[in-house]
């Protein structure tokens, strides 16, 4: 896993946000994927860090949740 990277690095990506959310946005997390790792950051502080994670660790998470 890497926090490393900035918002403003991952900024040319898709990034999505959870039907789940609502409107109002709430507390969520955003995740964009590029073709070797995900990218997630939080929903209300786009501009902070992104946590980067392989994409067989983000496909093991989803298994799991």
């Amino acid at each position: 896993m890497n926090t490393a990277e900035s918002s403003a690095v991952a900024s040319g990506l898709a990034w999505f946000k959870s039907s789940y959310s609502g409107a109002e946005g709430g507390d969520c997390v955003e995740v964009a994927a590029d073709p070797e790792v995900v990218h997630v950051r939080d929903s209300k502080t786009v501009a902070g860090p992104v946590v980067r994670v392989s994409r067989e660790a983000w496909a093991g998470f989803l298994r799991e949740v």
